[in-house]
């Protein structure tokens, strides 16, 4: 369904069953696929790619050009999966000739106002809170969910399974599996209630809690804490994510727990 006060560009390819509510603006060179729903006010703009079954709220931009003084109208996309729900006034903006494409994944939910930078990917399952603003370059990997008003500094990776603390600022690599707070980002645990409701094990939640003790909590430099996992803990897909994370960090981890004094 499409009302007399849209403008739709006849290059843009609209699928099945999409619902397009007044007000919006739809420009060349975009793709929406089945069944989503576009609300008023919403603007769309070229290289946008968006899936199936997509909710997108009033005020939203899609695909507008970088917010980078290098970006010289390269042919890139903002891509964003299905069944993801996009809230008012979020911004995404397309990549530049680094990646050529920025992406949100499927079945993510971005809250109000959220800020997704140029060159971006953010996998899927993920759920960013109001006010959540990327810097370009940043890597968010699926199941993460980052509290609201947080800043994320460029080029920053954030694992999977991970929960970043509302209003905090994120300078530093976030591994997977864990919590963190504080100013500066600090570990403060495991995210052992997400885990358990997408199915880790107690077992497999007691293995990434012990090799977190060794990396964050016993003192160790990051080297002798790798060294001590890897020579004295089983092989597991977890600890070796974890390993492979810490090991090609290139910003450096968020700091390990500390007393305050």
């Amino acid at each position: 369904m499409e009302y007399p006060l849209t403008a739709i560009n006849s290059g843009a390819k609209i699928g099945k069953d999409v619902k397009i509510d007044p007000f919006v603006t739809i420009h060349d060179n975009v793709v929406i696929g089945d069944g989503t729903w576009i609300g008023s006010n919403v603007t769309i703009m070229p290289g946008a790619r968006i899936g199936k079954n997509c909710k997108i709220f009033p005020g939203a931009v899609i695909s507008a050009i970088p917010q980078d003084l290098k970006f010289a109208d390269e042919d890139t996309t903002a891509e964003i999966g299905d069944n993801t729900t996009i809230r008012e006034f979020v911004t995404i903006n397309r990549g530049t000739k680094a990646l050529n494409k920025t992406v949100v994944g499927s079945d993510c939910l971005l809250m109000a106002y959220v800020h997704v930078a140029h060159d971006c990917v953010v996998g899927n399952h993920c759920i960013l809170a109001n006010g959540v603003t990327l810097a370009g370059h940043i890597v968010i990997d699926d199941f993460a969910i980052i509290g609201g008003l947080s800043a994320v500094h460029q080029f920053v990776h954030i694992g999977s399974h991970v929960m970043i603390s509302g209003g905090s600022l994120v300078r530093k690599d976030v591994p997977p599996y864990t919590k963190s707070a504080r100013e500066p980002l600090s570990y403060v645990g495991i995210n052992s209630v997400g885990l358990r409701r997408r199915g880790y094990t107690d077992e497999q939640v007691a293995r990434i809690q012990e090799i977190y003790r060794i990396l964050f909590t016993k003192g160790y430099s990051s080297s002798k804490a790798i060294q001590i996992i890897e020579t004295e803990l089983q092989p597991s897909k977890e600890r070796d994510e974890i390993m492979e994370f810490v090991k090609t960090s290139t910003r450096g981890i968020m700091r390990g727990y500390f007393n305050e004094k």
